[in-house]
């Protein structure tokens, strides 16, 4: 398993219908698919983790090839902000299950696809049975501990999957296919890399954004990937990343090799506390000193004398703001940088988009003195559910 050219992952469908034969006949000119690559994608079973920004192209052209059966593993509703991207969702959509939306945009894609919701959360406690049935997973989620545990069960399966990742203009692609722990055959997420960043150190696209297109050019990525599994044609990306700059308009490749220090994966673990989402420090600092939207209203109207801190970027204090903050970005708390800025003679009330970021600023301004300083719970999202719905959210 350690080459790029793999044997077909799948076994071909007995036969194609006379509907079929017409559907997916430019793939059947092409000698390299033809009519036994095509029965081999009929009978495919391949799930899609999240049907967001990548798992949305990534679904609709998995069913335009003529996958036969699609998993969907999809929790989340349908947000007006997901429409920038997440191209298999419609503004009718807005507030529906995003798992039935993509069922029924597939339907109309392609009705001789067989869809399969699994409308739930990932955990260690599921996945194993979630991921059994299908012969590949493509993963396209935004988190560290999901990405672990995706990477760690199929492993235990010995299942391969193909993993994409996005952020602002840049995005990442690979085919990972490792065996359980006799020996740690072939490639796996963890040999790219073995641990997850510090919390806070990397912004999710929900903090950082991305470009919308820029899912479309790494969908389509994966599922070339996934044809070439499913049909055994071409190299495939096992042992290689492929970094996409779409300001630069490059794209390069960077060999992975096994890590020599990892060690086998045996079972599945905690991965949000693997993964830290949030530091045991901030954890620590917010317990006692989170209060409320309403609770900084209170102080608002009564005139508290307190200095309210926003401790997110430029760009995302220019789309929404509470009024009454001034911008101080985490960074430069957490470098030390600010806290000469900072009154003594009052309280800080630090707040981000939705809590976490305000958390981490939370703990170094206690480390710092500041033991009497607090940060909103929810940040300016939950400002604007609860106090004031007319500011726009993000």
């Amino acid at each position: 398993m350690s080459g790029s050219t793999l044997p077909p992952l799948v076994e071909p469908a007995a036969e194609l219908t006379k509907e079929e034969v017409a559907r997916y006949s430019r793939h059947l000119i092409i000698p390299d698919v033809g009519v036994d690559g095509q029965k081999r994608l009929k009978n495919a079973k391949v799930l899609v983790v999240g049907a967001g920004g990548l798992g949305s192209p990534a679904l609709m052209y998995l069913a335009a090839a003529g996958v036969g059966t699609l998993g969907i593993v999809e929790f989340d509703v349908v947000d007006e902000s997901n429409l920038q991207r997440q191209i298999i969702h419609g503004q009718s959509d807005i507030d529906r299950p995003k798992a039935e939306s993509a069922r029924d945009a597939i339907a109309e894609l392609n009705p001789y696809v067989k869809v399969n919701l699994h409308q739930l959360r990932l955990e260690s406690g599921n996945v194993l049975d979630v991921f059994r049935d299908y012969d590949l997973i493509l993963d396209g989620t935004d988190n560290f501990a999901t990405r672990y545990l995706v990477n760690d069960a199929a492993v235990l399966l010995g299942k391969p999957y193909v993993w994409g990742s996005i952020f602002r203009f840049e995005g990442q692609a690979s085919v990972f296919w490792a065996q359980p722990s006799d020996g740690r055959e072939g490639i796996q997420y963890r040999d790219l890399y073995p641990e997850p960043p510090p919390p806070g150190m990397v912004p999710s696209c929900a903090e950082g954004g991305v470009l919308g297109v820029l899912c479309a050019s790494i969908g389509s990525i994966m599922v070339t990937e996934a044809i070439k599994l499913i049909t055994g044609i071409g190299e495939t990306l096992l042992g290689r990343l492929m970094v996409y700059d779409a300001l630069e308009m490059t794209y390069r490749t960077i060999k992975i090799r096994k890590d020599p220090q990892g060690d086998p994966i045996t079972g599945l673990i905690d991965y949000e506390a693997f993964c830290g989402v949030v530091s045991d420090e901030a954890q620590s600092a917010a317990a006692g000193s989170t209060i409320t939207p309403q609770e900084l209203k209170d102080k608002i109207d009564r005139e508290d004398k307190f200095l309210l801190v926003d401790v997110r970027e430029q760009h995302e204090f220019e789309i929404v703001r509470i009024p009454g903050s001034v911008l101080i970005p985490k960074d430069r708390i957490l470098s030390g940088a600010a806290l000469a800025e900072l009154p003594q003679d009052r309280q800080i009330v630090l707040h981000c988009k939705s809590g976490a970021r305000s958390a981490e600023a939370l703990a170094a301004l206690h480390q710092a003195g500041f033991r009497d300083a607090v940060h909103v719970g929810g940040g300016v999202l939950a400002w604007a559910r609860q106090i004031d719905p007319s500011l726009p959210t993000y």
